[in-house]
């Protein structure tokens, strides 16, 4: 057993290739033997956004310093988005604005807010602030939604659309757990 842990250790590289090789083999695995087969989510096109200005100029230097390592990039959908959820057409309407998932900065180099968490982060900003979706004709919404029921939501659209099952289940347990903030945000600014 010396002789192994001594030849790992010489080779740390290759020791630490052979773990990232059983990582990925296991991840790959649980992406492959979960399947929500009760959820689909479709849509023709991705939904058009546009960037919203970071606002540095008036911030002084400390000000845009912290603005601009701490604060979080804003996009407007440009146009009405409609997908297909479970046979049910919806439309995030346009001019709504989102910042995406809400990944911690020191990861959004990895994973980007509106790279493959894009959809379901859409979907799930619009319900954390309005707790029901919009149906198509926008005459109608759905019931009133839980925190919880917007988590499931997010996470089951992600899966569906990027099929990194165990990312999006972290991102779901993230949420789970210290999603109340923005929850309890919005519900504090819409006075429920």
């Amino acid at each position: 057993m010396e002789f192994v842990l001594d030849l790992a250790m010489t080779f740390w590289q290759f020791t630490v290739v052979a773990i990232l090789i059983l990582i990925g083999f296991a991840v790959n695995l649980l992406d492959k033997t979960y399947k929500n087969d009760d959820f689909t989510i479709t849509f023709k096109d991705y939904p058009h956004m546009q960037p919203r200005r970071i606002s540095t100029s008036d911030k002084g230097f400390w000000g845009a310093i912290v603005l601009w390592l701490l604060g979080t990039r804003k996009w407007t959908v440009a146009k009405d988005w409609h997908f297909k959820m479970n046979g049910t057409d919806y439309v995030i309407p346009k001019d709504f604005e989102f910042d995406g998932a809400s990944v911690p900065k020191f990861l959004a180099t990895f994973l980007s807010p509106v790279g493959v968490l894009l959809v379901g982060g859409l979907v799930h900003d619009y319900l954390y602030k309005h707790r029901v979706l919009v149906h198509k004709g926008k005459k109608t919404t759905t019931e009133k939604m839980t925190q919880k029921e917007s988590d499931e939501i997010f996470r089951d659209i992600n899966i569906d659309v990027n099929g990194f099952v165990l990312m999006n289940l972290l991102a779901y347990w993230t949420l789970r757990i210290a999603g109340f903030v923005a929850w309890n945000g919005h519900r504090k600014r819409e006075g429920n």
